[in-house]
């Protein structure tokens, strides 16, 4: 008789033990300096008006995903992280809430939902969609109350034509 020996294999989720602490060096008003020493110098990608758009790449051994940063006089205004794919809608999302509570708003466009926290001075936009499985699109965070457009207005009025 043939016996069979349990396999003891450790089996790691697809997010890869990623925490929403990755983005505490991004969140507005902190100073880019922070970020020049801790993910290297910032790609600029655009200069208007006093206010700088720089792209920053966060990295592990298992992912690396851009972080657009709007910057002005030396802090950081606001920040749009492109999120991988591969992370899973459940778990980021479970972690937005269980940091945050429960979402300010909800709007559902097609496959594709978007989903706000006001959590004062901040706030914050998490975007996901669903085909076969759902998955993260983007998350962001600006101040409530801004007095230059953030990047998500301006990527809106980008796509607009405007």
């Amino acid at each position: 008789m043939i016996m069979f020996q349990p396999l003891n294999a450790k089996v790691e989720a697809p997010n890869y033990n990623f925490s929403l602490d990755a983005f505490n060096d991004f969140f507005p008003d902190r100073p880019v300096t922070e970020l020049d020493k801790k993910y290297g110098k910032g790609e600029e990608m655009n200069d208007e008006d006093s206010v700088k758009t720089l792209k920053y790449y966060v990295a592990h051994m298992r992912y690396k995903f851009p972080v657009l940063v709007q910057v002005q006089d030396g802090k950081i205004l606001d920040f749009h992280a492109r999120l991988p794919h591969y992370f899973l809608h459940d778990i980021f999302f479970q972690s937005l809430v269980n940091r945050l509570g429960k979402q300010t708003t909800y709007k559902r466009t097609g496959e594709e939902a978007y989903y706000t926290w006001d959590a004062k001075p901040l706030k914050h936009i998490y975007s996901a969609a669903c085909t076969i499985t759902c998955f993260p699109i983007f998350y962001a965070v600006q101040k409530g109350e801004e007095e230059q457009p953030s990047l998500l207005q301006k990527m809106k009025r980008a796509n607009s034509g405007n």
